[in-house]
Parts: structure tokens; sequence; C-alpha cells
């Protein structure tokens, strides 16, 4: 185990003197995440990370408490993305295992669990602040806010790239492809680009090459894969490079590309537009990024775990990080407490700079932690930012036409709610107009 201060304050932590009085019992995090299944690209690595988070602040001495030093003990449990699993899951973890906060992906689960959060006052968060409610008052989105990161994608390439109007999507049929859906059909109509074909599926792509073949019918230049598994991204563009598409792709992510070039090409690869970087990049040097020494987790990360850097890698520990300085702020990990100290002024950073706590409009309440994001390109076979931009610049100018979308595709906060009191269990009910 190496030894390492993770962070300007856990230095200045560590360099306090280790008192004698330590508590026995570790505070315990959980992590509610697929680890096996066509999503586990979004949660093994995630607890990866916090492993390594994990180590480095136990290595110190512990979360500093008054004149003690706690240990941090990470708990996983495997919800693979099933509702029923993750509410075993979410019961395991708070009333067997007595967690002080849950991490978790989010998505399709969340319905079945967020009474029970709620009842149980525990604090969670979520990488989809489209999970967000005023019925989950317990529930926050303070590192990753998918989907509406996505509108810097397609504004940076509007902007570059103003020959590209035509664009083909396919979208997944499911929690994080619907609003996805929604945020890019509302980018591209700002960005006075045409939507000349759509499809959507349920389950895995099981013909890639057909459905490629249908939106080439339409003659795009922008294929969109929308927010797809990494199976499916791998599967959809392997079938565009057969199809010979020469034109631009566009992708919430795109992780393990090194696979995806030596699968098809560097110069096929090269302009695919995503939003997740190497924590290498030298765009994450600068003093306005608030994650402590990217480039070594980075390099950590691969040693420890190779192959298995993903859009996740560095979020959940992220995460652990920001609740790591408000109980050591505020001296107590009591779930409700911490929450308050999080939000503290309705402001904060999260990792790409200066955020503010923000969604009402949106989700109808102010618990996502929103800025700035990268917009990442694949160049000379590497994932680089090309630039960190504002998402709240974005729904400045163009909130209106994203309500809109979130609300002709049945995804606004109130529509997620009539359909769990309605009992409406499935996607195809409520399945959004389909432009062919």
């Amino acid at each position: 185990m190496s030894i390492y201060s993770f962070g300007a304050d856990l230095a200045v932590s560590a360099s306090l003197p280790k008192y004698a009085m330590r508590a026995r019992e570790a505070v315990k995090v959980g992590v509610l995440a697929p680890l096996t299944g066509a999503a586990s690209a979004w949660g093994r690595p995630g607890f990866e990370g916090c492993r390594i988070w994990a180590d480095r602040l136990n290595a110190e001495g512990g979360l500093r408490i008054g004149d003690q030093r706690r240990r941090v003990e990470i708990v996983a449990y495997d919800d693979q993305y099933d509702p029923a699993c993750a509410l075993l899951g979410a019961k395991h973890l708070v009333l067997e295992q007595g967690v002080k906060m849950i991490l978790m992906l989010g998505g399709d689960p969340v319905p079945a669990i967020s009474d029970f959060l709620t009842r149980s006052r525990i604090l969670a968060t979520t990488l989809l602040p489209s999970d967000l409610s005023p019925d989950t008052p317990y529930l926050i989105a303070p590192c990753e806010v998918h989907p509406i990161y996505v509108v810097t994608g397609v504004d940076w390439l509007s902007e570059n790239r103003p020959e590209l109007r035509r664009v083909a999507l396919c979208a997944q049929r499911d929690a994080l492809g619907l609003p996805s859906l929604a945020t890019y059909r509302a980018a591209f109509a700002a960005a006075g680009m045409t939507v000349v074909k759509e499809l959507l599926y349920t389950g895995a792509p099981e013909d890639p090459d057909a459905m490629v073949d249908a939106l080439l019918s339409a003659e795009p230049d922008i294929l969109c894969w929308d927010t797809a598994y990494e199976p499916f991204v791998h599967a959809l563009t392997e079938a565009a490079y057969r199809k010979g598409f020469k034109g631009q792709i566009l992708s919430c992510t795109c992780d393990n590309y090194p696979a995806l070039i030596e699968r098809t090409s560097r110069e096929f690869m090269e302009g695919f537009i995503f939003q997740f970087p190497d924590f290498d990049d030298p765009a994450l040097s600068d003093t306005s990024v608030d994650f402590p020494r990217p480039a070594e987790f980075y390099a950590e990360f691969n040693r420890r775990f190779p192959g298995e850097w993903s859009a996740v890698s560095w979020q959940y520990c992220a995460i652990l990080e920001m609740w790591r300085k408000a109980v050591e702020r505020i001296q107590t990990v009591e779930p409700t407490v911490v929450l308050s100290a999080m939000k503290l002024g309705g402001v904060g950073r999260n990792v790409f700079g200066e955020a503010r706590w923000w969604g009402r409009e949106l989700f109808g309440i102010d618990h996502a932690l929103v800025g700035s994001w990268p917009v990442v390109r694949i160049q000379d076979g590497r994932a680089r930012i090309v630039e960190i931009r504002s998402i709240l610049g974005w729904w400045e100018k163009h909130g209106d036409l994203l309500l809109s979308h979130m609300r002709a595709c049945g995804q606004m906060w109130d529509q997620r709610l009539d359909r769990q009191a309605s009992g409406a269990s499935t996607f195809e009910d409520h399945a959004p107009r389909i432009r062919s």
C-alpha cells in the first residue's frame, strides 16, 4: 500500500499529531452500483477508485474527528442495475452494515429504493441528477450531472465544425437513455442542427449493423450514440467503421477507447467527441481543477486495475473527498448534518471548478452541484480536453428548450413521480415520439 497525501487538506490533517485515542469502529460508506452486467463499466471502476481513496486516507490515519482518527471502510453491493436487487442492497448497507452514506450510479433502480432511503434519512448520491425530486430530500448529485453536460459537446461541435448539420442518433429506452435523448434533442435544436433519424432500442442492440444501416440511410453528418453502455458504444462504433462512415461520431462516453482504436483505426477514431477525460490530461493541471493530483491518481488506478479506467473511475472518490471535507469541518458523520454542511451557502466546487447547487427548475430541488464540464476529443490516439464549458451558461440561453424536450420525453420530475404513483413500470408505456 502506498502512503500518499490525498489533497491539500489531507496533507494538513496528516501533519497533525496522531492522538493516542483511536475509534475502534470504522466509518462505513456504501457503494450500491452495478459491479457486473452491461452497466458494470459505470459501477465497478467507481468502486475501485473508492478503494484507492480509502487506502490513501487510512494510510494517513483516517478521518480526523476531534481527538480521534477513524478508518473509512468501503462496503460494496452489486445491484446489477436491477431495482429489486438494489432494494435488497440498500437495506443490507443501511440496516446491517450501518453505512453513513451510499454512493450510487442511479437510474432505473432509484424509484425502487427512494422511499427506503428517505425513511432511513441516509445521505445518498447519484451520478444522474435526473433521479432527483422533492420526494428524495437526502439524495444529491454532487459530481456528475448526467445528462445535462452533453450540451457542451454539441455546443463545441457546432462552433468548431459548423458544416456538420445533419444528425442521426440512437438511444436506450431506460432511465439513462431517455433523459439523455431529450437533452441531445435540445442541444441539437439550439445549435441549429437537424435530427434526420432516431432509433430507440430496449436491451442490447442485437444487430448493430442493421441499426447503423438504418441511421446511415438518412445521410447524416453526425452519428450520436446518446448515453449507451460501453459494449453498445463499441458495437455501434465498429459497425460504423465496417460501413465506411467518414463523418463525426458523438457520444456521452467512450470507455476503453484504446480497444476501439485497435479494432477500427486511429484515423477512424480521430475527432470522436465525448465527455470524459483521462486524468493525465494536461488541462487537469490547471489550478481551477478541484481533484488532488489527478495524474498520480490516474497512474495508480491503471497500475492497480489495468484496463478498467472508465467515465466513473474518479467520480465516486471525488464525492468521498467532498464528504470528508464536510465531516472534518463539522466533526460528525451524522448523514443529515453532513448533507447540510456540503450544501452550505448554495455554492461549492466540483472537479472542474466553481459550481452551485442547482436544479429546482429541472429536477424540483436544488440538489445538483452544477458548474462546467469538459469536452473531450480523441486526438492522435489519446482522449484530450479541448475545452471546459459552462453548463449553466448554456442553460441561461436555452433552458426553456431543454424543459420542453424533457417534458416531451416524459422525463420531468413531476412526470416521473406521477408514473411511480400510478404504478407504471415500463418506459415502453411512455415512449417519446421517434423521428424517422
